[in-house]
């Protein structure tokens, strides 16, 4: 997976949100807001390519969490942000 070219993380009034840069990426019918562990992982893997495997270790790495949670979430989120649209396999 890769996140997508003009979707960035951005602090808004104390939230993390993706924002869509550049014309073919505008659509004002939906914010992404991102939870703190969320927007941990998009800082981490932003630009780059990355598995849900990665995900997981970051998980693990940074938050202390078991294995099999942590795979369970690095799932869930890298399923969400394909649904979203702000990243591709």
């Amino acid at each position: 997976m890769k996140t997508k070219p003009g979707f960035n993380l951005r602090t808004v009034c104390g939230e993390s949100i993706i924002v869509a840069e550049g014309r073919e990426n505008i659509d004002f019918s939906k914010v992404i807001s991102m939870n703190e562990s969320a927007a941990f992982l998009w800082k981490a893997v932003e630009d780059k390519e990355f598995s849900t495997e990665e995900l997981a270790r970051l998980l693990m790495k940074e938050y202390g969490i078991d294995g099999c949670t942590a795979t369970k979430d690095a799932a869930e989120i890298a399923e969400r942000w394909l649904e979203a649209g702000i990243t591709e396999k």
